[in-house]
C-alpha cells in the first residue's frame, strides 16, 4: 500500500516517464515481504534501453525493471535507494520520508 504522497506527484511523474525522462517517486510503503523497509522509490523511464542503462550504473539488473505497461520503473529500497536520491540531488526525498 503506497501512502504520503498528493496526486499532483503522481501525475506529474507519470508524465516525466511517458516522456521518456527518468523520473523517481518516493512515497511510504508498506509489505509484509520487506518488513524493513517504510518507503520505495519508483526510478521510471518509458524508454526501455534508457532506463536499463541508468540502471547499470547503481547495479541494477534489467530483470528487475517492473514491466507496467505505462510506466517501467525499478523498485529502489534501502542503501541503493539513499545512493540514487543523493547522487540525483533528492535529499529532500530521504528526508520527507525518513530513510536516514
Amino acid at each position: 500500500m503506497a501512502f504520503g504522497i498528493k496526486r499532483k506527484e503522481l501525475s506529474d511523474w507519470k508524465g516525466q516517464v511517458a516522456k521518456g525522462e527518468l523520473a523517481f517517486l518516493t512515497h511510504f510503503w508498506t509489505d509484509p515481504r520487506f518488513p524493513a523497509s517504510h518507503a520505495v522509490t519508483k526510478a521510471g523511464c518509458s524508454d526501455l534501453p534508457k532506463l536499463i542503462k541508468w540502471g547499470e550504473t547503481f547495479g541494477l539488473r534489467k530483470e528487475w525493471i517492473h514491466h507496467d505497461k505505462d510506466f517501467p520503473h525499478f523498485d529502489l529500497m534501502g542503501d541503493v535507494q539513499i545512493r540514487v536520491l543523493e547522487a540525483h540531488n533528492l535529499v529532500e526525498h530521504i528526508n520527507r520520508f525518513r530513510l536516514r
